[in-house]
């Protein structure tokens, strides 16, 4: 008999799966056949956590899953030290927040744009977690500002955080209820902590960040996805020290900026880059103040790397 169910954990051989079986809420542990992992030859991982896949029960209690339904959406990424495929970190949610803290480690503008154009690439609700906001000063309160006005006017919805702040807590568990969501973030931003005052029955461990670089230790392993007691999940994933795209040709990048968008149907050439070329519409709206100097360098950093890669 197949069931049917959704992959709550994987660790690489083994995928954990809730499913339910006369009206009673149950976990399996499955393993893949080994097709999938041709099939999906391009990948690192052919399940994601978040799949919904159809299994069977084999005699020793262990599942072995048949099928794996098309995905809504998932959020993928490049994989780092020059391994083969690329990454699904999460599949089927309904939106993705990129953690970012003021200090200890300060915001990564690379990471957090690349983010977000791999969001808008694959049609994810995106929103920005500015935490660890107890360790600003007055000074930082101005450059804070523009950033989180900045976003805001681009669509990102910024919710400014800290564990030490319960009322910003309350707003984030209140954008989180009833949604799938994931944490995506650079090590020692505070994904974590964030996590245990949200749900404080899962009390993840939390590492520290060096005062030298400012790097934070990893200490998730493996993505999970965690039921939170208001409704919905929450998927936190292990911390990222990069974030590279996938699938996205440097003529086509500006189509995830969405600033970018109404001033590119302005340029001479179709497969303007808006980086050099004449009768550009996007160069001339940066040049006219129309897209912030910030974003315009992501682009072309991000560009370079593509034209590159």
């Amino acid at each position: 008999m197949e069931h049917r169910g959704r992959v709550v954990e994987s660790t690489g051989s083994w995928y954990e799966v809730t499913y339910r079986h006369d009206g009673e809420a149950k976990k399996i542990n499955c393993r893949l056949p080994g097709r999938f992992r041709l099939e999906e030859h391009k990948l690192t991982n052919p399940i994601a956590v978040g799949d919904v896949v159809h299994f069977d029960i084999n005699d020793d209690g262990s599942g072995s899953i048949q099928e794996i339904e098309e995905r809504q959406n998932y959020l993928i990424r490049e994989s780092t030290h020059h391994q083969e495929g690329n990454q699904i970190l999460v599949a089927n949610i309904d939106c993705a927040y990129v953690v970012q803290s003021i200090k200890k480690p300060t915001i990564k503008r690379g990471f957090l744009d690349r983010f977000l154009v791999t969001c808008e690439a694959y049609q994810i609700p995106a929103r920005i977690v500015l935490n660890k906001m107890d360790l600003a000063t007055g000074a930082d309160q101005p450059k804070i500002d523009d950033f989180a006005e900045l976003y805001d006017s681009l669509g990102y919805k910024v919710l400014r955080t800290s564990i030490k702040d319960e009322k910003s807590l309350e707003r984030l568990k209140e954008d989180l209820r009833e949604k799938t969501s994931v944490f995506v973030g650079p090590s020692g931003v505070g994904k974590t902590s964030l996590l245990n005052h949200i749900e404080p029955s899962i009390n993840r461990k939390v590492g520290s960040v060096s005062d030298y670089n400012e790097k934070g230790t990893h200490t998730t392993t493996f993505a999970k996805l965690l039921p939170l007691h208001m409704g919905g999940y929450l998927v936190d994933t292990p911390g990222l020290r990069e974030f590279g795209l996938v699938n996205i040709e440097p003529w086509e990048l500006s189509l995830f900026f969405p600033e970018m968008l109404e001033f590119r149907q302005q340029c001479k050439f179709n497969n303007c880059t808006h980086s050099h070329e004449p009768g550009c519409g996007v160069m001339q709206a940066f040049e006219e103040g129309h897209i912030h100097p910030d974003r315009y360098d992501s682009y072309l950093n991000i560009l370079d790397s593509l034209e590159n890669d």
